[in-house]
């Protein structure tokens, strides 16, 4: 163990377990997962908290809700794009621009996003500011997606939201070639309940891309961009640097932009984009990063160099490296928000800034939702984002024999997904989610085959069945509970799986 790890009796260890306690338990029913009549054998060990929303007990409420989902389900999904903001720009000038009322910071990149906007939201938070913030997809939850004052919108306001945009909505429908899609609905949505808050800053994703992309009718003063990888490369590009041209529109003349490290060809593009609207670039490697990092219990300790100096015995309760670089980023874009490295040569209150890491939940980004044998639960869905999780799995957990869980999209790389699993899983199971983005389980198992060997391979259509037979493989071949079990591949497969772990 390191000198510099903290001990459970540390008071840090003290304020963490405390807003742990403060969480509460959900237990949703959503119609789509098909749970089984059978009980899983996955409650031992589950977390006594979980940030992701519960639904509400009025029956009256979760007919609404289910109400404007259906609603919001007759629209164009979010893998059917007319590449333009004329529809959002149409709906916020008729909303009076409520996006225009508050300060806001803009995420863009392929792998990251998520994780890094709730730690910007942690940390404005950590500083008495209140925050909306705006993420997808939702692991469980449409409310997930907009956040206010770091909690989950709740289902009333999230309803009375959508009834107020709705008459506005379907003007802008009227006028225009096609009508709003789900997505950009949900944007009107956060942007208008942001301004009627009020927020002190929002905290916006891309959804895709950044030029075209619904949310970029803001004029961030600080543009964030994740790592760029290959994803959506019918729509964004065949190589990195093409994706960045995409990604880089989020960037408005003036900005700050807080580049993480990036491929060269991205980074050229970035570089050149911030040169020719005058904005400012602050690179990771460069003027901000991760100093050191050590594994420690529930997490790791980090030592970060922001832009206004050195933040010493961070704890972040999230696992691995790429979690670390994460929240550099973070630092430094909260860091520039604040004029940091501008006005300011000045670092942030060091116990505030420890307070807020400490605090960071990321549901279904490399989180434990039982023990014995240990389940894992990450939403990676590109080549680069498995490579990042089958790193930080072998460092951060002593597995001996690990099972995967995996079940992917359509459209996406699975076969690079598979290889970067390869090496860490001992078997897979290979399954589908209930959505109908799904990968066929028989077509993914075709290539987990070529992969793996079909020694290695089972293929479990239901995903609940997916989840009993990992557990029961690694129950029954490891020895002392040094198995594991990895449920990866999307989203949506994460969000059913712990929903029905939870469940258990």
């Amino acid at each position: 163990m390191s000198e510099q790890q903290p001990e459970p009796s540390d008071d840090r260890f003290d304020e963490f377990d405390e807003i742990v306690a403060e969480q509460t338990e959900r237990d949703p029913d959503l119609a789509v997962i098909e749970a089984g009549s059978r009980t899983l054998r996955a409650q031992a060990g589950a977390p006594q908290s979980d940030p992701v929303p519960a639904l509400p007990t009025d029956p009256e409420l979760v007919k609404a809700l289910r109400e404007v989902e259906q609603e919001l389900s007759t629209r164009w999904g979010e893998t059917k794009l007319e590449p333009s903001v004329r529809r959002i720009a149409a709906l916020m000038d008729v909303l009076g621009e409520p996006q225009r009322s508050y300060p806001s910071i803009h995420v863009t990149g392929t792998n990251g996003k998520t994780s890094t906007s709730r730690m910007i939201e942690a940390l404005l938070n950590a500083f008495e500011l209140r925050t909306g913030r705006y993420t997808s997809p939702h692991v469980q939850m449409v409310t997930e997606r907009i956040s206010l004052d770091g909690g989950p919108i709740d289902v009333e306001r999230f309803v009375e939201t959508y009834r107020d945009i709705k008459p506005y909505v379907e003007m802008v429908d009227s006028s225009q070639d096609y009508r709003l899609s789900f997505f950009e609905v949900l944007t009107g949505m956060a942007y208008a309940a942001f301004a009627d808050a009020p927020v002190d800053a929002a905290v916006v994703e891309v959804g895709m891309g950044g030029t075209w992309d619904a949310t970029n009718v803001i004029d961030a003063s600080v543009a964030v961009v994740t790592p760029i990888s290959l994803d959506h490369t019918d729509r964004l590009g065949g190589t990195t640097g093409e994706i960045a041209e995409e990604k880089g529109g989020i960037i408005k003349p003036g900005a700050t932009v807080i580049m993480a490290q990036q491929p060269v060809d991205a980074a050229q593009v970035l570089l050149k984009k911030a040169v020719e609207v005058d904005a400012t670039v602050a690179r990771e490697g460069m003027e901000f990063g991760v100093v050191s990092r050590e594994v420690a219990v529930g997490g790791q300790q980090l030592t970060l160099r922001g832009l206004g100096g050195e933040y010493e015995d961070v704890f972040l309760p999230l696992y691995g490296a790429h979690m670390a670089h994460n929240a550099a980023v973070a630092l430094a874009a909260v860091e520039a928000f604040f004029g940091i490295g501008a006005e300011h040569a000045r670092p942030l209150d060091i116990d505030t800034v420890r307070k807020a890491f400490a605090s960071v939940t990321s549901p279904g980004r490399m989180e434990v939702v039982r023990r014995s044998p240990t389940v894992v639960l990450d939403a990676a869905h590109n080549p680069a984002g498995a490579l990042a999780t089958a790193e930080a799995v072998a460092e951060s957990f002593g597995f001996s024999r690990l099972i995967g869980v995996v079940g992917t999209s359509e459209g996406k790389d699975v076969r690079g997904v598979l290889e970067a699993f390869e090496p860490i899983f001992a078997e897979v199971v290979i399954t589908a989610n209930a959505t109908h983005r799904a990968l066929d389980a028989d077509e993914l198992a075709a290539i987990a085959v070529e992969v793996f060997g079909a020694e290695r391979v089972q293929v479990e259509p239901r995903l609940d069945d997916a989840l009993e037979a990992a557990i029961t493989l690694a129950e029954e071949e490891a020895e002392y509970g040094g198995a594991g079990v990895l449920v990866t591949g999307s989203v949506m497969t994460v969000g059913e799986a712990r929903l029905l772990l939870k469940r258990g």
